[in-house]
């Protein structure tokens, strides 16, 4: 059948085929909230200076075949500008599906006319996931690059909502967990679970807006609210995914004032833990183990099959679903660098970088060694103890 390729310039457009779009975001295994209409409509709408939307469809008869936002923007690197390419919804995406059904030849196709309209040094597409033991559809594009890259970005854990949740966790996790509950309940804190809509994710959203700005993530500047631009995609997505009965929250509130939250999309029964954040005053009560546990007898209650941590580190991440994981999901990046000599200049630096690294490590991890501090003999008290510094238990 004939393939038929488009270009659009937004998805918020009344034209834009809504219908068709969904009905390929369904077929495609991995789709996640992120691939969802309403949060890309966000993203787009909080687009910045500089940044220009590019949406290449495909067509067979009247059926979608690829849909692919594209941001084309300019980025620096060792202080050179270059033209770059991004999955629309990038960085506060924290896992999506290629929107693709096209075979291999049809996505040679695709990357042609990309490079035809928006002539770029690098495209890179950001936390893609993969059907397992499938072959991916860009595949295809390394060969048809001058550098190519699939990079792991993490390993997600996740749990199997099963019969045994119904038990007590077991092991040091167990010793936790009741800790946390013990001192929730001496300070008479009480967990609460919310479905917002359209109308409540606002003021909600506020709220934990309020908790984020003043924990350790406000602080830093790395929360899901930090900027005005972050701020305006994540209320305009969360308020369209709320609409559609897609969000869930857990609570812990002290006196009718939220003091620690979790936030988190529900598809399919998946459920992604996608943010979370706590009141510093109140660090010790351990509520991010007692609202997560709260998730899977939510997800019991209502018959979910997973939790998902939504994103980690890949190093030293220290989310809790490690604790109870039955198995772990990955996310890639894959990067294209164009014949473009821009694209070329970037794809050389990257081997040289890769051919570089394990020799920089080595001098680094050397260096680490000898500025180790030498150890001190230890004083010893009249009372025959050593005398060391107080440790506050967490």
């Amino acid at each position: 059948m004939l393939t038929r390729f488009e270009w659009r310039t937004s998805l918020c457009a009344a034209d834009f085929p809504a219908t068709a779009y969904e009905a390929l975001r369904l077929q495609v295994t991995d789709h996640t909230p992120f691939n969802n209409l309403g949060w890309l409509c966000a993203a787009e709408q909080a687009l910045g200076e500089g940044e220009r939307l590019h949406i290449l469809l495909s067509w067979e008869a009247d059926e979608l075949r690829l849909c692919l936002p594209l941001v084309a923007s300019r980025e620096r690197f060792a202080g050179v500008p270059f033209r770059v390419l991004h999955h629309l919804g990038y960085p506060l995406a924290d896992r999506l599906a290629l929107l693709s059904l096209l075979g291999s030849e049809d996505m040679g196709k695709a990357l042609v006319l990309i490079r035809q309209r928006l002539p770029h040094a690098m495209l890179q597409l950001n936390e893609l996931s993969e059907p397992v033991g499938e072959e991916s559809a860009l595949t295809e594009w390394m060969a048809r690059s001058s550098t190519g890259e699939r990079r792991l970005s993490c390993r997600v854990p996740v749990h199997l909502i099963s019969e045994t949740d119904h038990q007590e966790v077991s092991g040091d996790p167990r010793y936790k967990l009741r800790r946390a509950r013990k001192r929730i309940a001496a300070c008479g804190a009480e967990v609460h679970r919310i479905i917002p809509d359209a109308m409540s994710m606002g003021p909600l959203l506020q709220v934990i807006s309020e908790v984020e700005a003043v924990s350790w993530k406000g602080d830093e500047g790395v929360g899901i609210f930090a900027g005005e631009r972050s701020r305006q995609l994540i209320e305009r997505a969360f308020t369209a995914l709320a609409g559609q009965g897609l969000v869930r929250v857990v609570t812990l509130e002290l006196n009718g004032r939220c003091i620690s939250y979790r936030l988190g999309l529900l598809e399919q029964g998946r459920l992604y833990d996608y943010n979370l954040a706590f009141l510093p005053q109140y660090a010790d009560l351990g509520s991010g183990r007692v609202l997560l546990e709260e998730w899977i007898r939510w997800g019991l209650d209502d018959h979910w099959r997973w939790i998902d941590a939504s994103r980690v580190s890949l190093e030293n991440s220290s989310h809790q679903l490690h604790e109870r994981m039955s198995g772990q999901l990955e996310h890639w990046r894959w990067s294209f660098y164009s014949w473009r000599p821009g694209g070329i200049v970037l794809g050389l630096g990257l081997r040289l970088w890769h051919r570089l690294k394990p020799h920089v490590q080595a001098w680094r991890a050397r260096r680490a060694e000898h500025a180790k501090p030498t150890l001190k003999p230890v004083a010893v008290t009249t009372e025959g103890e050593h005398a060391s510094p107080s440790h506050s238990q967490r």
